[in-house]
Order: structure tokens, then sequence, then C-alpha cells
């Protein structure tokens, strides 16, 4: 069982719409982490698309038999790749989702949960809204499991909770965090830090985060990607511009910070399903998720 896994973070600038120039950014960017021996490899939210594509969905969104992404898929070799699209799923409809692929195939997609429809933000009116949070082995051979959450899905804390009642011992953060994202006092990259920083001092967890860097139709995005051990410090950190940052994970930190703040462990997951059912009856509130 091998306990330490190197995760890669690509920082980059997205062109908004063409899909082929950003693959060829992806496949230099798998390339560079191969070349780092990355275990895997993260890109930012909508990488595939930029951030602002949610108009042009018909015209760029991609099923995920689609051959243009065969690409990604040999280049990534044994490496895992987790990168953003606007997938188009079953019954055209249109999600904000992670592909995570290795050349063996794809190995698990994410639905962003929770669209932020907000300030500058309008994922609700261009994609259906995700409905499970699993987690996938990042070895075959290795005790870490990631979960992958979609910028927004960060700030409902009930999906951070439930990745770790999954089994998430990584948490993968692909972002599109723009200075002009929310209105008012909120400072998005202060915001930003202190929630990797408490989730994963929390929960034991490291957490890699990747966000972009340049102007996309009016919006300025910060960089600032990280990737923090399960105390929430630094285990490497980007700046403001497009650059690829690797770090080395042990997995026996994950296992000295758990024993000695079980979060997980004591989260109580029969009290929280009774107080859901009951706010439920109280409330009344409708059960809209349903299997599909």
């Amino acid at each position: 069982m091998h306990g330490f896994l190197r995760v890669a973070i690509a920082q980059i600038e997205s062109v908004l719409g063409d899909v082929d120039a950003n693959i060829e950014k992806h496949l230099k960017y798998i390339r560079l982490a191969r070349a780092e021996k990355a275990d895997l490899l993260l890109f930012p939210e909508m990488s595939l698309t930029g951030r602002a594509a949610g108009p042009m969905a018909l015209k760029v969104a991609l099923l995920r038999s689609d051959p243009i992404m065969s690409q990604l898929f040999e280049e990534s070799g044994e490496m895992l790749t987790t990168f953003g699209l606007i997938e188009e799923g079953p019954a055209a409809q249109f999600y904000n989702s992670a592909f995570t692929v290795s050349a063996s195939g794809l190995k698990h997609i994410h639905r962003k949960v929770n669209l932020a429809t907000y300030g500058a933000l309008e994922d609700g009116k261009h994609f259906a809204a995700g409905r499970y949070i699993e987690t996938f082995a990042a070895r075959p051979d290795s005790p870490w499991r990631c979960a992958t959450l979609i910028c927004n899905d960060y700030w409902n804390p009930a999906l951070i909770y439930l990745s770790v009642l999954h089994g998430a011992t990584l948490l993968l953060s692909p972002i599109s965090s723009g200075l002009e994202a929310v209105y008012g006092g909120f400072d998005n990259p202060a915001s930003w830090n202190k929630a990797v920083e408490f989730y994963s001092m929390v929960y034991g967890m490291p957490i890699a985060m990747a966000n972009r860097v340049g102007n996309e139709a009016g919006m300025n995005f910060w960089g600032g990607s990280r990737l923090v051990d399960p105390h929430g410090r630094d285990v490497a950190r980007d700046g403001e511009h497009e650059e690829l940052i690797v770090g080395d994970l042990d997995f026996a930190r994950v296992r000295e910070a758990r024993y000695h703040l079980p979060s997980a462990r004591d989260s109580n997951l029969a009290l929280i399903a009774r107080e859901i059912r009951r706010l439920e009856g109280i409330l009344g509130v409708p059960d809209t998720v349903r299997d599909g």
C-alpha cells in the first residue's frame, strides 16, 4: 500500500469558447505534470470552455464519449487528470462538470451540485444541478480516496461533510474565482483561503484547489491555487500567473491528524439524519432529489 501521492495543479487561463485551443493547453500541462511524475493533475472549473461559456452551451458542450477528449485520456497515461467542461448528459441536460480520466478511460464525473446564481454568476440559467457526492480511488493500491467539489459546492458545508462521510481523504476543488464574482464586502481570495484551511484542518483532509488566472468577460481571476496538508498548511502554492505547481502528500499525516482530531469519527450521522427528517416535517421541505 503506497501512502505517498504526488499532486499537480495547473493554474491556467482558458480561451472563452475555444475548446480546441484549450485542449492544446491541457495537453501541454499534462506533459509537464507527467514529467514531474505526478499521480494526479487538477485543472480549474470549466477549464476546457472558459468560466463564462454558459450561454454557449449548445456550441461547446461535450458528451462523455466525444472523440476530442480521447487526446486527454491518452496523454494522461497512468496519471489521473481532472478537468472542467460543460457536459451534455442524458436527455439533453447540460452540467458544469469535472471529469477525471486516465489512459484506461473515464474514472469519475462530478456535476456541480450547488449552482452559483448570485452576484455576477448565472449557473442556474444554463446548467442542471448535480445529484450525487461520490469518491474514487486515487490509485488501485493506495489508501487515498478523492472527492471533487466544484467552486460554489464549497459554500454548502454539508457537501464537504458528505464527502468525508463517503470516505474522502483528499478533496479536489476546481474553481473559477473572480475578484468581481460576489458584490458587497465579500473578499474572494481571503474567503477561499480561510475555507480551504478550515475544512482541511477540521477533517484532517488535504485539499487541492485549482483556480484560473486572466480576464474573461469583465471578470479578473486571481489565481492563488493551493495544495494544503491535513492541517491546512501549504504544501505548494501558486501566484497570479499561469504555472504548474507540484506537491507530495503523505497518508501517514492524514492518519495522525484524524487520530488526534477525530471529527469524521464523531460526526454523529444518526443525529444529523434525524434532525433533517424533523426539519422536513416542520418546514414542509419537498424532496427534490430523484434517482437518475
